[in-house]
């Protein structure tokens, strides 16, 4: 057995026991498993595409992809925060100012600092679905920023939270916030029908002063470093959903085994699903395995996170079906991994997202006339 296959064990053992019988109060009564990320940290569930001298695994990002599948298959929710504290250290591993980097890195691949990723609002205004929320302004020091995020998840008032501001007339720039900064507030979001373990919270900032050690990338470094770090954000999101495939196709199997005889006439059966599911999974470890030395095509790349979405609708539903009545009751786990499927189909870059910056890319003559 190798380290990869050694971790994942390991993360998927303590999952089964400890994250599991946690899954109901995580999604139905928002309760947040901030003992279960912490105890994670330490056995690097956040950390397998982190060079050793970071405190990480010294693995890649499939591994990272991986040990988020194994967790989701127990809790989608719990899968969503794991991507975004690996994400936000994925952010500071890519960082091209060693000062935030050496400020921060350890302490979030390990959860000593609990951390989100709010980018979801650059992500969408860069491709040119929405406006920007935050703006800064240069200061002696470094910038002093304001305005409102809607939805930030896994952050809280001792967390960290890595976001992104338009710089008037010099671009934009990416930094790195301690929740209880001067300036910084936390509002209460309005009850979602799902992932209400998550943490997410409105994070607003009010004339919020920044240093150079808080910055990840400046204005004239931030064009390189989205590019840079882009393939691991999208990627890192399939994990949530091969998992809650996984799971679903667990469900129908099981199901089968006592009504075989009638759901064989239900599309989307197990054979296809995790027919499918390996090939998908195939095509992501490899595109993962590329961002080691570089980028792949982000066209490849936005094309899996879509199969992605596109199969776990396919495969809750299906389970749902299979499972008939007992798949309709608040206790049974189809359920609630039907609604995590709809969450992976929206969180940004949520599908219709995806098929427009597929589109732009695959007809470039068409984004050409629209400028």
């Amino acid at each position: 057995m190798n380290q990869s296959e050694a971790i994942i064990n390991a993360i998927s053992q303590q999952a089964r026991t400890e994250l599991r019988p946690l899954a109901d109060a995580i999604d139905r009564e928002g309760f947040y498993p901030e003992t279960y990320l912490r105890e994670l940290g330490k056995l690097g569930g956040f950390a397998a595409a982190i060079p050793e001298e970071y405190d990480g695994l010294g693995l890649d990002l499939s591994t990272q992809i991986d040990i988020t599948t194994s967790i989701s298959r127990e809790c989608g929710s719990t899968g969503f925060m794991v991507w975004c504290q690996s994400t936000c250290a994925w952010y500071l591993l890519h960082s091209p100012n060693q000062e935030v980097r050496e400020r921060y890195l350890k302490d979030v691949a390990r959860a000593r600092i609990l951390a989100g990723t709010g980018m979801s609002n650059t992500v969408k205004h860069l491709a040119g679905i929405e406006k920007i929320n935050l703006r800064a302004v240069r200061t002696d020091n470094g910038y002093q920023v304001s305005g409102s995020l809607p939805w930030v998840s896994n952050i809280s008032a001792d967390h960290l939270a890595l976001v992104a501001a338009y710089v008037q007339d010099e671009g934009y720039i990416m930094f790195a916030v301690r929740c209880d900064t001067p300036g910084v507030s936390l509002r209460p979001c309005l009850e979602f029908s799902g992932m209400e373990g998550t943490q997410t919270l409105c994070l607003r900032f009010d004339k919020v002063a920044l240093n150079q050690t808080d910055i990840i990338a400046h204005p004239e470094q931030f064009g390189d470093y989205i590019k840079r770090i882009k393939p691991g954000f999208v990627l890192g999101q399939t994990g949530m959903g091969l998992g809650i495939i996984e799971a679903s196709v667990e469900t129908i199997e099981d199901t089968n085994a006592t009504h075989a005889h009638v759901n064989v006439f239900l599309d989307d059966q197990a054979d296809d699903l995790s027919a499918e599911l390996q090939s998908l999974k195939s095509r992501i470890k490899e595109l993962a395995q590329a961002t080691k030395n570089g980028n792949p095509e982000v066209l490849d790349v936005l094309k899996a996170r879509l199969a992605t979405s596109e199969l776990c609708l396919r495969a809750t539903h299906s389970a749902v079906l299979h499972t008939g009545a007992k798949g309709y009751l608040m206790n049974h786990p189809a359920q609630r991994r039907q609604r995590e499927a709809v969450f992976v189909a929206i969180v940004t870059p949520a599908l219709k997202h995806l098929r427009k910056e597929i589109h732009a890319i695959e007809h470039p003559d068409e984004q050409a006339q629209a400028a």
